[in-house]
């Protein structure tokens, strides 16, 4: 029998500084900034203002874990991107993820140090910790702030949004309706590819503001519409197929049941409820991105979580649904679909 190593055990306990080593390199933007030429070590300290020896480790680090490449050894090596690094951490580039990775660098990161006060209180360990107002208030109340939260989170949204505008059969519906829609990324992806369909993008006021402007920005106000509204207290609009993409995530058990419920009640019969999240596999033994999120919901809200396909097959049963599909997008995320 072989004696086991603490190898793994050490390599993921050390994580935490691996990934803020990426945040902070991210949030420097030196990833956007090797796009353009590799750099000595000497330019990077010179660029951002850094001490010498943990830079070079720093950078050392990075390429370590496969995101940095480094041609030859010493000072006058040069950095550059890897593949992956230039293709999606560059912000000039259209597949640019970092938005959401800077959110987690400015504020995120030091939720996580209070992860064993949430998993005992079952509470928020956000800005709300020292605060009468939720998150969605704090957030919903200065404009650029909320377009510069949907920014970051596009960058997580936008592929998945592109896969699922190929892979559901929209040939057989001629509208759709997004619950949640944010700056209207969903829909714009949608209608971009199926010139047959006739969407709305729903959300708060505020929101549909943004919404609109990004809509006639990409030339698609005849087919797409920003209506305003509350998805707990309004009906929502009637359409073919009602979309959630990373929306019920955000409640507790409670509050998704109501929305699924609501989603039932907007749609024809035939029609197609679709929640595009980083569902946990069933099992709940491989989607680790899936339950990280599902902790990152705990410290956000509290009582919110991510959930498996089973989960919302259960729930979407219990409102009326009679048929149910699953269609891997991106990575770890996947549209779960209910029929109704």
């Amino acid at each position: 029998m072989t004696e086991p190593k603490p190898d793994q055990i050490m390599q993921i306990a050390i994580g935490y500084g691996v990934s803020k080593a990426l945040l902070s390199a991210v949030g420097l933007g030196l990833f956007t900034h090797l796009a353009n030429s590799p750099m000595t070590l000497d330019d990077i300290v010179s660029k951002y203002g850094l001490q010498e020896r943990p830079a070079m480790d720093w950078l050392d680090m990075l390429v370590s874990v496969g995101l940095l490449d480094r041609k030859s050894n010493g000072k006058s090596a040069q950095y550059e991107n890897t593949d992956a690094t230039a293709a999606y951490l560059d912000e000039n580039k259209p597949g640019y993820i970092g938005g959401i990775i800077e959110l987690w660098d400015l504020r995120n990161y030091r939720f996580w140090s209070d992860l064993t006060e949430a998993l005992q209180t079952g509470e928020a360990q956000n800005e709300t910790k020292n605060s009468d107002a939720s998150f969605f208030e704090t957030l919903y109340s200065e404009t650029a702030r909320l377009e510069a939260f949907m920014d970051a989170m596009n960058g997580s949204s936008i592929r998945n949004f592109e896969t699922f505008a190929k892979k559901f059969p929209f040939g057989n519906y001629s509208t759709l309706c997004d619950i949640g829609g944010a700056d209207a990324l969903l829909t714009r992806n949608v209608a971009a590819v199926h010139p047959h369909l006739r969407c709305k993008s729903f959300d708060l006021p505020s929101v549909t503001e943004i919404a609109a402007r990004k809509i006639e920005a990409a030339g698609l106000s005849d087919r797409i519409e920003a209506v305003s509204g509350d998805f707990f207290s309004d009906a929502l609009p009637k359409a073919d197929v009602i979309t959630m993409g990373m929306i019920l995530h955000d409640w507790n058990l409670e509050k998704k049941k109501q929305l699924v419920q609501k989603a039932y009640e907007a749609l024809p019969e035939g029609g197609a409820f679709v929640a595009i999240e980083a569902l946990i596999d069933d099992d709940r033994r491989t989607n680790t991105f899936g339950l990280f999120m599902s902790l990152t919901m705990l410290m956000e809200f509290g009582d919110a979580f991510d959930f498996t396909n089973a989960e919302f097959v259960e729930w979407c049963k219990e409102a009326g649904f009679s048929r149910f599909e699953l269609i891997p997008l991106e990575g770890p995320s996947s549209a779960a679909v209910a029929y109704k």
